[in-house]
């Protein structure tokens, strides 16, 4: 396969593989809008995450404010079912340069690779309504997962160890993420299959760049850290979950 050389860091890091069992589940005919509106609220969560952690530890008000216009109108399309997604690809920009705060102990790599997984997650998040709309699929409100609240109910309470452990989920996520989408390309149509495909070097990407970040803001070698997490990854995608979704464990 092309992006085995992409993939094998990424099948090393995760302790476990997707279930035979949800790639079944994922590739029903039934299950295809929740499959693509999940992916979209992904996204958007993503772009979110991201947000929030440059906002609370990098940049002044001034940008912080900036940052919210860029997601307000990709937010109330989802959250108020107001606007033309079609005009989103025009509104993916961010107008004004990122200031770090002033007493900030984080440096502009944090703000920097943020940036960059946003505008990406946000290309993407337009992207899955791109096809959402060739597939006759409309969007409707979903119920999240498990998968993530899961594993942020883990994070500690005291910095910057809390900022590190929430840089370390970003990178589980993202790394499933790209392991499922890989997964799931031979399954699917061609249309489908391909844009898989093309998200696996950016998923890949984010997931080092989360990592990078973390044992850069760490006092400490993240190695436990990341294995702590990677157990607690390893058991929601691999015990049984009722509530089928993009990273749902093994169906129940």
């Amino acid at each position: 396969m092309p992006y085995s050389a992409l993939l094998a860091p990424i099948q090393s890091f995760l302790q476990c593989e997707t279930p035979d069992e949800w790639i079944v589940a994922a590739t029903k005919k039934e299950n295809l809008d929740i499959v693509l509106i999940d992916h979209l609220i992904c996204e958007l969560k993503a772009a979110q995450s991201a947000m929030f952690l440059i906002r609370k530890y990098a940049v002044d008000k001034e940008s912080a404010d900036a940052l919210l216009e860029w997601l307000k109108p990709f937010e109330t399309l989802i959250y108020k079912r107001d606007g033309d997604w079609r005009e989103l690809a025009d509104k993916n920009k961010l107008t004004k340069s990122m200031i770090p705060k002033s007493d900030s102990p984080y440096g502009q790599d944090l703000i920097d690779k943020m940036v960059m997984l946003i505008k990406e997650e946000l290309h993407h998040f337009y992207q899955v309504l791109e096809i959402m709309d060739e597939y006759g699929i409309e969007y409707k409100s979903i119920t999240p997962c498990r998968y993530a609240k899961g594993m942020l109910r883990h994070v500690k309470t005291y910095e910057p160890d809390a900022l590190v452990d929430k840089l370390i989920i970003g990178a589980y996520i993202e790394a499933r993420s790209c392991e499922r989408f890989a997964k799931l390309a031979p399954h699917v149509d061609k249309r489908l299959g391909d844009f898989y495909i093309s998200l696996l070097r950016s998923e890949a990407r984010h997931y080092q760049d989360y990592l990078t970040l973390a044992q850069e803001i760490s006092e400490f070698d993240i190695s436990e850290r990341v294995e702590f997490f990677a157990h607690i990854e390893a058991e929601l995608i691999s015990r049984p979950d009722d509530d089928f979704k993009f990273h749902s464990g093994v169906p129940a």
